[in-house]
């Protein structure tokens, strides 16, 4: 059993002071094993602060981040499952379906986590999963003001990984899960 956090668009100090206390308190060092985080962290006491929580961290850039070495997209293997990582404003139409598969085909990945929308989403799709873990702080978008803060655990297990949404709705941590069974695992050659 791997844990995997997954979180992003946090824009602090921009658009939120910090991550709700309610999230923090659930966020304590030694318990996960990789954080990805799909950008906009924007300042580097956010960075600190995720390398505490877990010393794998794996950013990539969103269009707010003064740190210019994270890269645009990233892959990763986790166990059985490879990852990719990228932060959604390249992506267009923001948070389409049918776009998001064609990135997660051309970084031949299994899991695709993606943000920029603020919004979480998960989807079984194509033999993989497309997530987008919202926004951890619950920062306003250009998209949508009406956005609660929300983060994403992944329970990497052999074939299975079971993606735990954790969301603050109404002052009150709200889990909902999506389980997901790796059919093989061979990537397809492109």
């Amino acid at each position: 059993m791997v844990l995997v956090l997954a979180l992003g668009d946090l824009h602090i100090p921009h658009r939120a002071a910090d991550l709700p206390a309610k999230f923090k308190s659930m966020l304590v060092p030694g318990k996960i094993q990789h954080i990805v985080c799909t950008g906009n962290l924007c300042i580097k006491e956010v960075h600190d602060y995720l390398k505490i929580i877990c010393p794998d961290l794996h950013i990539i850039r969103g269009e707010y981040d003064e740190e210019t070495r994270y890269p645009e997209t990233k892959t990763l293997t986790i166990g059985q499952f490879k990852l990719g990582l990228c932060h959604g404003h390249q992506v267009i139409p923001w948070g389409d379906l049918d776009s998001l598969a064609m990135l997660q085909r051309q970084l031949d990945v299994d899991i695709l986590v993606t943000g920029h929308t603020h919004q979480f989403t998960a989807y079984k799709h194509e033999g993989g999963v497309v997530i987008n873990p919202g926004s951890a702080t619950g920062a306003f978008s250009s998209i949508t003001y009406d956005v609660n803060p929300s983060f994403v655990l992944m329970d990497i297990d052999g074939l299975r990984v079971v993606v735990y949404v954790y969301e603050l709705i109404d002052g009150e941590v709200k889990v909902d899960k999506i389980d997901f069974k790796k059919t093989s695992t061979c990537h397809s050659a492109h």
